[in-house]
């Protein structure tokens, strides 16, 4: 995918109220995904919500299950009950996801998650990286896993029709124009580091700088 055309497919995804349609089209982009990988199964809700999380998640529904090789990644769809939850319950949706990746589909443990995180009657959503951190605990008898996630494993760009998509563009183009090869977990992670958009963001304006005190 040329960078112009790659550009425009965020634009029209993350310009705009969440659509689920465009939203898995950029995900078959993004991932290298075939049609068929796509799945259409009905939404997990109500009795299958964990008590904790009834109060605030209505569905939750998984699009498409990725590889890397090594890494099992998910595309989840996550609808809230309250639109104030997008932006003040940050945590409760990390350990929702976490949750979710932590056995919860047949006890099996999967490493990441896309997320789309869609508030009702909203413009605006949240596009999410969610990633697992597991350690072998060997300290008793039986080696047990455990889990560890912090704020810091949690990335996300508020996108919609109030948003800007230029932060997404500067993450995502890269991945996104390259068809030969799939993205890996720490593709994607370092897509979403905010820490290297202040760089880049920084080293232009840098050289801006340096070409007007030049001039």
């Amino acid at each position: 995918m040329d960078r112009n055309t790659a550009q425009q497919l965020i634009k029209e995804t993350f310009q705009n109220p969440f659509d689920k349609e465009r939203f898995v089209y950029f995900i078959q982009n993004l991932l290298n995904l075939e049609h068929k990988q796509i799945e259409s199964k009905h939404p997990y809700s109500g009795k299958y919500i964990p008590d904790a999380y009834k109060g605030y998640i209505s569905t939750l529904e998984r699009i498409a299950k990725y590889t890397d090789g090594e890494n099992e990644i998910d595309v989840l769809v996550v609808k809230l009950k309250k639109k104030s939850s997008l932006g003040y319950a940050r945590t409760m949706q990390r350990n929702f996801i976490a949750w979710y990746l932590n056995g919860s589909r047949g006890g099996k443990l999967k490493d990441a998650a896309l997320v789309a995180f869609v508030s009702p009657n909203s413009e605006d959503w949240r596009f999410s990286l969610v990633k697992m951190d597991y350690r072998f605990d060997t300290s008793a008898e039986k080696v047990k896993v455990r889990q560890e996630l912090t704020p810091a494993r949690r990335y996300s760009f508020l996108v919609g029709a109030h948003e800007s998509s230029h932060t997404a563009q500067s993450c995502l183009v890269p991945i996104l124009q390259d068809d030969n090869r799939n993205p890996t977990l720490k593709d994607l992670e370092e897509s979403f580091s905010i820490e290297k958009v202040t760089k880049e963001f920084f080293e232009k304006y840098r050289r801006l700088f340096l070409r007007v005190k030049e001039d």
